[in-house]
């Protein structure tokens, strides 16, 4: 008699972006317009050095509230010449405004992005019919797969586990970037859900992978890229203790990157490195010369050395 035996699952369509991804800063020139050369460049340094699966181009981080749509556009273009051939790209073409997102996907489609960030709508605060009806609206139009963001601290209201249970029903919602800071929450969409969870807060990653999360969309990534991917493929293998050993040492910089808004940091401690930056764009404001000072000691505490 014989016996069929479940298939061992496949890992890469678990985590349909990888395990990695920076939510990329956008630079600028010193008076403050795109810097698509110096995009490119910084795009190639999170793939190739600090060995990103994937970068997220138009986030917050990457100043999307104060870039234009054809700036958005251009910058797509830029990461996908750049690094399109080893990493995914995933465009944030999330609004407050459904047909305006679904103008920024298409947009995104056409320059050559490989998945789509939406974002809860912000300041409008839908109820949860509204999110259904705005994530399915945008999935439809497009043929990019999808990650949703759940980030109530900024969009003022949560997708609900329900919520993101029939949103995951959809042939393209495939992902969720969680900055929701609710582990039990997070645990019933890993259990209730196929959808690839993707910790949206640096330092709840390894929290976040073992209720079913498979990687992390983070910000202080920008310089421990290495290390956090060290720590989810050790997770992965079973090495408790040494994923906890890594996430230890890298919790100062993983916390230490968000003692002001995380990009203003980011600029800085790139600038730092001699990457590329520029300023941010207003009505954010670069770090002062004892954010920069306290960034180094963040780093110095992870085993990070930033340049004088």
């Amino acid at each position: 008699m014989t016996h069929d035996h479940p298939a061992a699952p496949d890992r890469a369509a678990a985590r349909p972006f990888g395990r990695v991804l920076t939510a990329m800063a956008t630079p600028f020139t010193a008076d403050g317009s795109l810097d698509l050369d110096g995009a490119a460049r910084l795009a190639t340094h999170l793939v190739d050095e600090q060995g990103n699966d994937a970068l997220v181009v138009n986030g917050t981080t990457g100043e999307s509230p104060t870039t234009s749509d054809a700036e958005k556009e251009a910058l797509i273009r830029a990461v996908v010449e750049a690094v399109g051939d080893r990493a995914r790209v995933v465009a944030g073409v999330g609004t407050n405004n459904t047909p305006h997102t679904i103008e920024l996907a298409a947009t995104a489609e056409k320059a050559g992005a490989d998945g789509l960030l939406v974002v809860t709508p912000y300041y409008n605060k839908p109820p949860q019919a509204g999110l259904l009806r705005h994530f399915t609206a945008v999935a439809d139009a497009t043929a990019l797969p999808v990650m949703l963001y759940d980030i109530p601290g900024r969009a003022g209201v949560a997708i609900a586990t329900d919520t993101l249970v029939r949103l995951a029903e959809h042939d393209r919602i495939v992902a969720l970037k969680d900055a929701k800071g609710d582990l039990t929450a997070t645990a019933w969409v890993t259990a209730r859900s196929d959808l690839a969870v993707y910790s949206g807060e640096d330092s709840l990653t390894l929290p976040l992978l073992s209720v079913g999360a498979v990687g992390v969309v983070g910000t202080s990534t920008h310089f421990t890229g290495a290390l956090t991917q060290r720590m989810i493929e050790a997770h992965e293998a079973g090495d408790v203790a040494g994923a906890l050993a890594l996430h230890r040492r890298l919790l100062p910089l993983y916390t230490g990157i968000f003692r002001t808004q995380g990009i203003i940091l980011v600029k800085a401690g790139l600038a730092a490195q001699g990457l590329p930056a520029g300023p941010v764009r207003p009505p954010l404001v670069d770090a002062t010369d004892d954010e920069l000072a306290q960034l180094r000691a963040d780093c110095a505490a992870a085993g990070l050395a930033l340049p004088e």
